[in-house]
C-alpha cells in the first residue's frame, strides 16, 4: 500500500466494502449450534461452536475473505495454536512440529488467542500485529484458525482493544477456506516464540 494510500482510510474503507458488497457477503447463518456473544474472552474450552458476531468486527465468511485476500491490501493473521515439544520424549526421539497449510502470505502467530496471555506472548502478539498492519491501526486484519475455533475469536477482540480499527473475523478458517478450494501455502509461524 502507498503511504497516500495509508492516510486515507475512508478510501480503503470504502474500497472494501466495495469488495464485500460484489461477493454477496451477507451475515453467516446461525446453526442451532450458535453461541451467544461473550463480554470477555473465553478462557477454556477452545474448540466448540462460536457466536455469529463480535461486537466491533466484521465477520465474513470463505467467499468474502477470498475477495479481501485478492485485493492484497488486507493483511491474513492465523492464530492457530502451536503444540509444544513434550517435556517427556525419550532421549534421542526427533520432534518436528506439524506442518501449517495456511492462506498464502498470512502471518502465522501461534498461541495469542487464549483468553488469558503471559506477558511474553501479549508482547509478541502486539509485534506482530505491528509488522502486520505496517504500523497503522486502520490497516484491514483478517483473524482466523479453524472451523470452531475461539482462538481468533479471542484473538480478534484483542485486537479491536489495542486500538485496530478495521478488523475482521473469519471463523470458518482455514477448514472454511480450503473447503471453497481456494489456495493454500506452508507457513512457519513468525519469529520469536
Amino acid at each position: 500500500m502507498t503511504r497516500e494510500g495509508r492516510r486515507h482510510p475512508f478510501w480503503l474503507a470504502l474500497a472494501l466494502g466495495l469488495v464485500v458488497a460484489l461477493v454477496g457477503w451477507k451475515p453467516m447463518a446461525v446453526s442451532a449450534q450458535s453461541v451467544a456473544e461473550p463480554q470477555d474472552y473465553k478462557t477454556d474450552h477452545y474448540r466448540g461452536a462460536v457466536p455469529v458476531s463480535l461486537s466491533g468486527a466484521t465477520v465474513v465468511d470463505a467467499d468474502a475473505a477470498f475477495a479481501l485476500w485478492k485485493t492484497g491490501r488486507v493483511a491474513f493473521v492465523d492464530v492457530l495454536p502451536r503444540a509444544p515439544k513434550p517435556d517427556n520424549l525419550p532421549k534421542g526421539t526427533i520432534w518436528r512440529d506439524k506442518p501449517r497449510a495456511s492462506i498464502p502470505s498470512a502471518i502465522w502467530l501461534p498461541n495469542v488467542g487464549y483468553g488469558g496471555l503471559a506477558d511474553v506472548t501479549e508482547a509478541y502478539f502486539s509485534a506482530g500485529l505491528q509488522q502486520a498492519s505496517s504500523g497503522e491501526p486502520d490497516h484491514p486484519l483478517v483473524f482466523f484458525c479453524l472451523a470452531d475455533c475461539w482462538m481468533s475469536w479471542n484473538a480478534a477482540k484483542r485486537a479491536l482493544e489495542y486500538g485496530y480499527t478495521h478488523v475482521f473475523w473469519f471463523p470458518e478458517g482455514t477448514d472454511g477456506w480450503v473447503f471453497e478450494d481456494y489456495p493454500v501455502e506452508r507457513v512457519d509461524p513468525e519469529p520469536g516464540y
